[in-house]
């Protein structure tokens, strides 16, 4: 189990899972094989769509561990600290990470379904076919109204306050751990999923656009200036999607492909 490591101390198997799943990234940049699991292609490849949503799901993982386990080490660590004189505190762990990663991964599944449906709409609307980069800058500005919302507010609030979090409430045992983790994976969804929703339409293996959106995402959490960047971000998206709406040629390259 996850109980190697030292007492109060992350254990090594999560750095490994992040850069592990970075170095995947990295590997199927290079070689091209990221869009091989890209949601375009696994919804338009003619697999079953069971196949293509298990094959997105393993994909999702290890983008969960590149870009979300980062910004929640503050937390992992300090878990780590309080459950360390438990008995299995491996185990107690494992069940902390578990929670948090089923939640994001019914997000993924979420964002996938939704995916399938706006093909689906793309496939028999002609009009919206031939102007892709509506979708693109939709999703862009959803991203950046989202900056400026009391969830986006309120949830980063918890995400930054790990200590006062884990104290009010840290409870014993596997199943508290669970929801402990699911807990956090909420709010961490609560203020990231629309900066993931542009990092799914992106697709996995696309290192520029996860380099930055996790680093953005980290910097809002644990950041010195990370609740003044918030709004700034929110601006530059919706100009950005303001922009493409005006000239489609200023659709990112990795988002082209998102209808």
């Amino acid at each position: 189990m996850l109980g190697a490591a030292p007492a109060g101390r992350i254990s090594p198997l999560i750095l490994a899972a992040i850069a592990g799943a970075w170095l995947l990234a990295i590997v199927a940049q290079i070689t091209g094989s990221g869009k091989l699991i890209h949601h375009d292609t696994l919804i338009e490849g003619g697999l079953p769509i069971w196949v293509a949503l298990l094959l997105f799901v393993l994909a999702w993982q290890a983008m969960i561990a590149a870009m979300m386990l980062p910004s929640s080490l503050p937390l992992m660590r300090m878990f780590a600290t309080t459950s360390a004189n438990q008995a299995n505190r491996g185990t107690v762990m494992a069940a902390f990470l578990g929670g948090y990663v089923v939640v994001w991964t019914i997000f993924g599944i979420a964002a996938f379904s939704g995916d399938i449906v706006v093909h689906r709409l793309v496939d028999r609307w002609s009009w919206l076919a031939a102007h892709p980069w509506l979708i693109a800058a939709a999703v862009l500005a959803l991203a950046g109204v989202f900056q400026f919302s009391k969830l986006k507010d309120a949830c980063l609030t918890k995400c930054r306050l790990p200590g006062l979090y884990l104290m009010q409430h840290y409870r014993r045992g596997v199943a508290a751990a669970f929801a402990l983790g699911r807990d956090h994976g909420l709010f961490c969804v609560g203020c990231c999923w629309a900066l993931m929703l542009v990092s799914f339409a992106a697709g996995f293996a696309n290192l520029w656009w996860m380099a930055a959106l996790t680093a953005l995402m980290v910097y809002e959490k644990i950041g010195a200036h990370g609740k003044r960047i918030v709004p700034a971000v929110g601006v530059v998206l919706i100009i950005w999607a303001a922009l493409i709406l005006a000239h489609p040629a200023w659709l990112p390259h990795a988002l082209s492909g998102i209808s």
